[in-house]
């Protein structure tokens, strides 16, 4: 009985609150494919992909598994273009380079800036919608996305007194 008492314990010294994966901090008590969607630009197909490419079980928690296996599963997500086919990429024929990369983390973001800032220096329809803060993939405008702006009718409280002679 001492022995189960000790190993339970070492399961607990064992386990990881928070693990750390491509930059990102995953809370340990997610199981794996739901701990790995919470970094940006994995999805549950993605993380699906990677958990089965890596052998792990898809519902063990993520803090249980040792530094091999979360290794394992960063260099499977920093690699998934060499194994996913091209549809499944989220960035394919880069604006520069021409290749297909799939891009996570904070890389993300700097990409979509980078992109909209060039739409924006080219003065092109969407670079401009982008500035001037419009929707940008052919959305109604009439009735919708009117932000910053008073809804209803509003009276003008400095209106001067009617002359009731004039």
């Amino acid at each position: 009985m001492a022995e189960a008492k000790k190993t339970t314990t070492e399961e607990k010294d064992d386990f990881r609150y928070i693990v750390r994966i491509v930059n990102t901090d995953i809370d340990g008590n997610k199981p794996t494919v739901v701990g790995l969607q919470s970094i940006k630009g994995v999805g549950k197909r993605v993380a699906e992909v990677v958990v089965r490419k890596a052998g792990v079980d898809r519902s063990v928690k993520i803090g249980t598994l040792d530094e091999a296996a979360t290794s394992e599963l960063a260099n499977l997500i920093s690699t998934y273009s060499d194994y996913a086919p091209n549809w499944a990429i989220n960035r394919q024929q880069d604006y520069e380079t021409g290749e297909d990369h799939h891009i996570v983390g904070i890389d993300l973001d700097i990409v979509l800036k980078d992109d909209i800032n060039r739409l924006k220096m080219i003065r092109c329809y969407r670079g401009v919608r982008h500035e001037s803060g419009h929707k940008v993939r052919g959305q109604r405008t009439r009735s919708n996305g009117r932000k910053g702006l008073t809804l209803g009718v509003s009276k003008n409280k400095n209106q001067p007194a009617a002359k009731k002679g004039a």
